[in-house]
């Protein structure tokens, strides 16, 4: 079950196992998910001319395969991710496991709603740019999440990026889908993925 979120600093390295939220839920004019999620996962140096892309992209149909772009993700073939893919569930709320088109990237997986709407998860990637010793953490069950919000760039969704774990797993979600597809992810990484201290960058 979902526990409350808690807002907490990086700095603060001590899971919480009371802190509980909901995903992030609003309306707005829906883009690309697929392409969403190669945005905010991209350094910010790169997201404007992503996010560009993602304003003229119409929506993929339903139940038609997920493209996704390249992002960095050095730790992809890892074992880690490995056992987290093979133990993702086929759904997540209201959106169903999809077929990544080619060339599918190395530990993604999406998930598609009946009205295209999709979920996404990138495993192994690269510490988040934005993931330093003053970030706010938010605790679901046992695993600390990061949230990256698309608001600033005008873009309906979210990044959650789990940070406490071997590698870094980014769930990427459109806004008002809900608590369940960050709640069944996190029972995932539970599951699979050992919870270890996290590393965030220095403050600049």
């Amino acid at each position: 079950m979902l526990d409350t979120m808690n807002d907490t600093s990086a700095s603060d390295r001590e899971p919480s196992d009371d802190a509980s939220a909901e995903a992030p839920g609003s309306d707005g004019t829906r883009r690309s998910p697929a392409l969403i999620a190669t945005a905010i996962a991209l350094p910010v140096a790169l997201l404007v001319g992503v996010v560009v892309a993602a304003v003229i992209v119409s929506q993929s149909p339903v139940n038609t395969p997920v493209g996704l772009g390249p992002v960095p993700a050095p730790e992809a073939e890892s074992e880690s991710c490995s056992q987290l893919l093979d133990a993702l569930p086929e759904e997540l709320g209201d959106y169903t496991r999809a077929e990544l088109a080619d060339p599918a990237p190395v530990g993604a997986a999406a998930w598609q709603s009946d009205d295209g709407e999709e979920v996404v998860l990138r495993c192994g990637l690269d510490r988040p740019d934005q993931f330093d010793q003053a970030a706010a953490l938010q605790v679901i069950d046992d695993v600390q999440w990061f949230e990256v919000s698309g608001a600033e760039q005008g873009i309906p969704a979210s990044t959650w990026f789990a940070v406490d774990r071997p590698v870094y797993v980014a769930l990427t979600v459109p806004d008002g889908s809900g608590p369940t597809p960050l709640q069944d992810i996190t029972a995932a990484i539970s599951a699979t993925l050992p919870q270890q201290e996290i590393d965030p960058a220095p403050i600049r």
